[in-house]
């Protein structure tokens, strides 16, 4: 477990924000990676008392705060009605219900964990994240950032009206993503992310044309790197990528002829 010597609930965003510029400090979320860790710390900043663990809705986009938990994410209606349910399959896999009760969305996203289903699930879709500083950028872009020192206010997805669907692939059910896939059409345009490479999600987009979907498949998984850990190797996973992706434009595909 790691240690403060302070602990601080945050009144205000930018107190937060001013207290997080101290490199000793700490931002909590659901601590769920946090706890494990044995690290010293000057000051635990608690935001829990922010009003930031909300989902809301309106007839554009979708409104996440950062401590919302991944079981809210899990569970919400209108999340999963408009998406077609990718946000519960998603994260049913992440080792348990307890843990999605404490884990948060913005930890899940400021983390940029080379296995985060989060990350993969959200990257294929129109998504934005606000910043306390920088303010609002899309996610492929944050993705690719270095990590500093500002907070993450918020996740903003779009309605859009594209379709998604979603897949990974485990050695056990609770066990990290060996690969993790999503696949979004929208038009004439396919949105590929693939993650736990073992690396953090990225996005290649295609255009659908006249193309055989087993042609492309095989061209967005080629559009990524892959590496070998202790789960799976590189062409291993190249190969379950190129199959998850071909599943999921074959059910996108069943799904507009309906």
């Amino acid at each position: 477990m790691f240690r403060a010597n302070e602990y601080v609930k945050a009144e205000s965003l930018e107190e937060a924000y001013q207290l997080n510029q101290k490199k000793s400090n700490v931002l909590l979320g659901g601590m769920m990676w946090l706890k494990m860790g044995s690290n010293y710390k000057s000051a635990a900043i608690d935001l829990s008392g922010l009003g930031l663990d909300y989902i809301e809705e309106d007839e554009e986009e979708f409104r996440i705060g950062c401590m919302c938990s991944l079981r809210s994410l899990e569970l919400h209606e209108g999340l999963n009605r408009y998406f077609g349910g990718i946000f519960r399959e998603c994260t049913k896999g992440i080792v348990g219900v307890q843990f999605r009760n404490g884990a948060t969305v913005g930890g899940s996203v400021f983390g940029r964990y080379g296995f985060s289903d989060i990350l993969t699930c959200m990257m294929m879709l129109d998504v934005q994240v606000e910043l306390y500083q920088r303010g609002r950028i899309s996610l492929e872009e944050f993705a690719k950032l270095p990590y500093d020192r500002d907070i993450l206010v918020q996740v903003i997805l779009k309605k859009d009206g594209r379709r998604a669907a979603y897949a990974s692939s485990r050695r056990s059910k609770t066990d990290f993503p060996i690969i993790a896939c999503g696949v979004a059409k929208k038009g004439d345009s396919w949105y590929v992310s693939v993650g736990a490479r073992p690396a953090r999600a990225a996005l290649c987009v295609l255009p659908a044309g006249n193309a055989a979907v087993k042609d492309l498949a095989e061209k967005a998984a080629e559009a990524f790197s892959y590496g070998d850990n202790m789960r799976a190797g590189g062409e291993y996973r190249k190969h379950l990528a190129q199959v998850s992706i071909r599943r999921l434009m074959d059910q996108i595909s069943r799904e507009e002829e309906k």
